[in-house]
This record gives structure tokens, sequence and C-alpha cells, in this order.
């Protein structure tokens, strides 16, 4: 499968709204050049936002993880008839949402990944210390006509340093049409939606947390530029986490199966919904969330 190279002209889509390469978005830059200097990693990864590493893991060591997950949903009925498990096409009965945390105790093969040595020691020579990654996983199965809205991390994991890095790592190939990962390039130097949007957390303040569902606004709202890229199976994206990040909608046939872990110095607070044999998480509200159109108007942005 060809990926990596996106002719200009190419339309995605995000929900409601089209996009069209070298007009709307762009793509973003490998940063393989710089793995064997971690000190300049971590400056690219302060002067742009993210760092976006391909073939960074063993493709046997993914491909066992993909296996894994794709035979739990074959289990479920989640694909497709007659079709090879391997492939992860979708059944009318597809699931979109994120794998219970019960569950990704029991996958070897995906805990493998993303608590690789090779993972951990990357991030700990970039921070200049002992790394550690949350307990808590969020592996998402998103079938077709699945999407997700932009978002800051922050609003789900700002209680402790917010030196928190987010490394997304596809476990298929996500071209284009599988609903790639997309990030809006500046808006972590928006001021104004750092200290309103920010500033936010979902449980204390009982704030739906998806920014908007729409590209064109973002980049209104935060000068921000949209960039995206066709990934292979084991490349990873960092990021920090007031990074406005969201994806394309999965307009295929096959799942894509994406996780997003965390990772900071162990020496860090560490906000602790996230950690422990059993991670809190979020907690159920009693009461009906205040919508983002509310609290925008409220904010002015």
């Amino acid at each position: 499968m060809e990926l990596y190279t996106i002719e200009a002209g190419k339309k995605v889509r995000m929900g409601g709204h089209e996009l069209e390469f070298g007009k709307d978005i762009g793509e973003l830059r490998s940063s393989n050049e710089l793995l064997d200097d971690k000190a300049a990693m971590m400056q690219r990864l302060k002067d742009d936002g993210y760092l976006f590493i391909r073939d960074f893991h063993d493709k046997e060591l993914v491909k066992k993880a993909r296996m894994e997950l794709f035979e739990d949903l074959s289990g479920k009925g989640c694909l497709k008839e007659g079709t090879d498990i391997a492939d992860g096409k979708c059944s009318e009965n597809s699931r979109w949402g994120m794998f219970g945390q019960d569950e990704i105790k029991e996958f070897k093969s995906y805990l493998d990944v993303v608590n690789s040595p090779k993972l951990l020691s990357t991030f700990g020579e970039m921070f200049g210390g002992e790394a550690t990654t949350y307990d808590f996983k969020w592996l998402r199965s998103v079938s077709t006509g699945s999407h997700t809205g932009f978002h800051y991390d922050v609003v789900y994991m700002g209680r402790g340093t917010l030196d928190v890095y987010t490394c997304w790592i596809p476990l298929t190939d996500v071209e284009l049409e599988r609903g790639s990962l997309m990030l809006a390039l500046g808006s972590q130097k928006s001021e104004k939606l750092k200290e309103t949007y920010g500033k936010m957390d979902v449980d204390r303040d009982n704030v739906q947390g998806w920014f908007s569902d729409d590209p064109f606004e973002v980049m209104d709202v935060t000068g921000a530029e949209m960039a995206t890229a066709e990934f292979g199976a084991g490349d990873i994206l960092i990021f920090g986490m007031f990074m406005m990040h969201g994806s394309l909608t999965n307009v295929s046939d096959d799942y894509r199966l994406s996780s997003d872990t965390r990772y900071q110095l162990t020496t860090d607070a560490i906000d602790e919904r996230w950690v422990g044999e059993k991670p809190m998480g979020h907690g159920g509200a009693e009461v009906e969330a205040v919508s983002m159109k509310d609290a925008r108007e409220e904010w002015e942005v």
C-alpha cells in the first residue's frame, strides 16, 4: 500500500465539512531524521507543536496487537461475515468507541506496544529523566462514518503537570479515507483559547469536551492551519496538551484501530484520575452537561 504522498486537490471530509489539500489543509512533516538527537526532537516538538515519526514500532509487534483486537471484534460480531479477519472489515454491527479498561488488560500484545521500553526510553531521553505513562489507555475502534471533533487534551487530563504528551499510534494503516488524525497547527499558541477553553475541566465544570466539529471555525478562531497525513501502522504522532486535534471521517469499509497514550516525567505531578489498578476516569455527572455553545458564548471565543 502506497502512503505518504498527498496530491493537491485531494478532498477529504470531517463530518459535514469538506477540505481540499493545497487550499484548506496540508501535510504533516516527518521528523525521522532527528531520531538520534533527542534534544533536537524536543526542540522541534516545542517549535512545531508535534513530532511525526514513521515506522517507529516494530511491524510484527504491531501486527500481533492488531490481530488481537480484530479477533476480539470478530467474536463480538463486529467484523463483516465471510471476510478475512486481518482485513478488519466493518459489519452492520460495527462498533465505534473505546475498548474498556478490563478488556485492555487482556490485550498483551497491545500493551507491549504502548508500554514498550523503546517508547518510554525515547520519552525519557527527550524529557531528560525517567518517563512514565498513564495506566488508563485510550484504545479506539473507529468504524465507517465516525470521526472525532476538535479538542484540547488538557480539558480531560489537566490536574497534574501540563507537561504531558499524547502519543497517537495507528495500529492499522490509516489512509485519509480511514479517518486520519488532523492537527490544527498553531492552535497551541492561541492565548485566548488557552485562557478560556484551555482552563476548563470536563468533570469539574460539567461542560462538553469537544470545542468544535467544524475545521473552518477552528481555523478562524485560532488562526491555525490544518494538517494531516496518511499513516502506516506503527507510526507515532506526539503532541502536547494544547494542540487542537480531531479526526477525519472514516469513509472506508475498514476499521481504524488507534491508540492514544500519555507520557510524562515520573517526578512530575500526575492526574490521579488516570493511574492505579482501576483508574477512576471521568465521573458521571448527575446533571445535564453544559453545552460547548453556551460555554463559548460566556468565553467569547
